[in-house]
């Protein structure tokens, strides 16, 4: 006779069969920690193309399209060998790894002598990427049991926003006070690299000791390695799977958009404005963290309504509070002005309604045996998504407006928002049903 596997709850979230408190507090660390990690890059880039590296401003725009071009170009070959290796080997390891590539491309990225060094660097930062987001949302699918799958989205969705405003706070602002302590611009920002590559060391550490070990699936119920590597794509036979590729075009990249041209348009306007690097930095790094403290703010409030939902209605919700928030960045002009935080507070609701509303309805959809190589793809939209935005938009930001990649995003945001609409109409599909999904897997 099978005895029944206990459940466990950590707050309001029931957890999964098997997965017991101290992994989901594991999880809940690594939250905070890998996406603010994942978004500093764009900030300490801002401050080595202007104080290392001396590149005019006129230029900035392109390069840093480039470098995400680069990086993107690695997540796309890589996030379904990821995904696969997660369902072959278990996400502890692959997570763990995340957080030790991420450092060595920390440590590396102050060193950085010309563009090419820098592109090498962002590329194996980008590993890291794939290895950290791939984790992390796979995990955060894995944990919780149906029921609670929108609370644990949103919690994530918190502790990243929390992580991005306190690491960015923290190690956005660092040069600026060493410098006022009397270190050189070029050792402010090697230390403050430095820094933060040893913070990610640690994070690896804790995941590796403190996530669930193993895989989600025993051995005899997975599928064959050909079968894993199809079943991305062959998912998306259901037209919810269809839309969430599509809703992760836009939406899994957001973060990454919003890391690259935010203090970027921040940091040029300020160094415009006269200011030194540091400060114009630090200027460009509160833009950001505004958008992403009203990102933190807003969801527990988004997230319970999800659950609430039918999946496909919430998209529609949050694609349209998206498609807002980043419109209205066309109304902004000096984004320095008191005034423009309203639309930066928008911006931040937009991004965090958008990413949450994707990650719930792939998280329902998604095969449990399948899970790890169909978030692979999921991944893989939002890398290509990231690919074109910031082709176009990097060049645009330098030769027309630093909106530019904001009005391409929001632009999308609302053709997914009408897609989804299509999908609601036409294939609905379920919403939360408490006896389907109650019972142990």
């Amino acid at each position: 006779m099978n005895e029944r596997p206990s459940i466990h709850k950590l707050g309001p979230v029931t957890l999964a069969p098997s997965v017991l408190p101290h992994h989901a507090w594991t999880y809940l660390f690594a939250a905070f920690f890998s996406i603010g990690l994942v978004t500093f890059v764009s900030i300490g880039q801002a401050y080595i193309l202007n104080e290392h590296l001396k590149i005019p401003t006129s230029r900035q725009g392109t390069i840093s399209g480039n470098l995400v071009f680069w990086t993107e170009i690695v997540t796309l070959l890589f996030f379904v060998p990821a995904g696969v290796l997660m369902d072959r080997i278990g996400r502890k390891p692959v997570y763990s790894a995340g957080f030790v590539i991420v450092a060595l491309a920390y440590a590396l990225y102050p060193l950085s002598r010309s563009i090419e060094e820098l592109t090498i660097y962002r590329m194996i930062y980008a590993l890291g990427i794939v290895a950290l987001t791939g984790a992390l949302s796979t995990v955060m699918i894995d944990y919780p049991a149906e029921r609670s799958r929108g609370k644990l989205i949103a919690i994530t969705g918190f502790l990243n926003g929390l992580g991005i405003v306190a690491l960015n706070s923290f190690f956005g602002g660092l040069p600026h006070r060493l410098v006022a302590k009397g270190f050189s611009g070029s050792d402010a920002g090697l230390y403050t690299h430095f820094a933060i590559a040893g913070v990610a060391l640690i994070s690896a550490v804790v995941v590796g000791f403190g996530l669930k070990g193993g895989t989600e699936v025993r051995k005899e119920e997975r599928p064959p390695l050909r079968n894993l590597l199809s079943s991305g794509i062959s998912c998306a036979k259901n037209p919810r799977i269809l839309l969430s590729y599509g809703a992760a075009f836009v939406a899994r990249g957001d973060q990454s958009i919003i890391g690259t041209f935010l203090p970027l348009w921040g940091t040029t306007a300020g160094i415009a404005m006269d200011m030194e690097p540091a400060e114009a930095v630090k200027k460009g790094m509160m833009i950001f963290i505004i958008s992403q403290g009203a990102a933190l703010l807003w969801a527990p409030v988004i997230g319970p309504l999800i659950d609430r939902w039918n999946r496909v209605t919430a998209l529609i919700v949050c694609m349209g509070l998206a498609s807002v928030g980043y419109l209205s960045l066309g109304l902004v002009g000096n984004p320095h002005e008191t005034g423009s935080i309203i639309f930066f507070i928008l911006l931040g609701i937009g991004q965090i309604s958008s990413f949450l509303g994707a990650q719930s309805l792939i998280g329902q959809e998604a095969p449990k045996a399948e899970r790890g190589s169909v978030i692979g793809m999921f991944n893989i939209c939002g890398a290509a998504g990231i690919l074109v935005i910031t082709t176009v938009g990097g060049r645009l930001f330098d030769s027309m407006s630093p909106k530019a990649p904001f009005i391409v995003v929001g632009a999308i945001n609302t053709v997914v928002m009408l897609a989804a609409l299509y999908v609601r109409i036409k294939f609905p599909g379920r919403g939360y049903n408490r006896e389907e999904h109650d019972s142990p897997e």
